[in-house]
């Protein structure tokens, strides 16, 4: 699946932060595109409208047919999740997950040959430093378990039907499109508002941080290959500190609010430095660059 092959792409989540993003990355790159979404009228917004096929539905109500249609194609980047930003919500794992793998599950049975399916930084849970695919997963969030618990399903199903199975873990991003409750939303809110001051934890932790339309440039690069499978971190392999994060914003925003730091406890379901460790991915894109 690459520029030299259009494919016949499916996409899940399409009209979701990251999705909105990846749609658009596989249309510049000539690829067919297929996105499953429950509310036609969202889809109808996005800045791909007309140029993407959009199949209305949901995952938990498709026909045999839809599921048949749906399978049929080329690769599937099944990026659809629903309950976020509640990550330690338990139906996370009660509701959300079961309807997933089902889902996913029918598509393997029906045929499907490629599957793209997008994990988070939070199944690694308290680990510190530069975290490798390798690193054996303990999460300690219900968000985290249920994505943790979905991956050890669909890679025995996967491998005994020979499907192509990724796993693109994802960790931080900001731009067009994210939450309303996002860090960097609220500072923007607080800009515009002419706040004098802005709320925040003491800042000092260490993520991994990436623009959206970059992660999902990733996502799309990771799809276009088959010759590395398995579990990918998607992300830019660099710890970038919180304050530093909102300070770089303040300067392209040309806003001198002052950071009131320390407001907010540090969340107690991340560790305090952790980032990606990027050795796979670079193994995937820097043969294509």
């Amino acid at each position: 699946m690459n520029a030299a092959n259009p494919c016949r792409v499916l996409v899940t989540g399409a009209t979701g932060f990251v999705g909105r993003h990846v749609v658009e990355a596989l249309l510049r790159r000539g690829h067919t595109v297929t996105v499953l979404c429950r509310d036609a009228a969202k889809a109808a917004a996005m800045p791909w409208a007309g140029r993407a096929e959009v199949v209305p539905g949901d995952i938990a109500s498709l026909t045999p047919a839809q599921l048949d249609r749906l399978a049929a194609h080329d690769c599937i980047l099944h990026l659809a999740w629903e309950g976020l930003p509640d990550y330690k919500a338990e139906t996370q794992v009660t509701e959300v997950l079961p309807r997933h793998l089902a889902f996913l599950t029918e598509l393997v049975a029906r045929g499907a040959r490629h599957l793209l399916v997008t994990g988070t930084c939070l199944e690694y849970g308290l680990q510190e430093g530069a975290l490798a695919e390798d690193r054996p997963c303990a999460p300690v969030t219900a968000y985290g378990r249920a994505k943790d618990a979905l991956r050890r399903a669909l890679e025995p199903l996967c491998a005994a039907r020979g499907v192509v199975l990724q796993w693109a873990r994802l960790f931080y991003m900001h731009g067009p499109g994210q939450s309303e409750k996002s860090l960097l939303s609220q500072l923007d809110r607080a800009i515009s508002v002419g706040a004098e001051s802005f709320n925040m934890s003491g800042g000092e932790q260490l993520r991994d941080y990436l623009p959206v339309a970059e992660a999902a440039d990733l996502l799309v690069r990771v799809a276009g290959q088959t010759r590395v499978s398995g579990i990918v971190n998607c992300a830019s392999g660099r710890p970038v500190s919180v304050r530093a994060l909102v300070e770089e914003r303040l300067r392209e925003r040309g806003a001198k609010l002052a950071l009131n730091l320390g407001h907010y406890p540090y969340p107690d379901y991340e560790p305090m430095g952790f980032w990606a460790d990027t050795t796979k991915l670079k193994g995937i894109i820097e043969p294509d660059e």
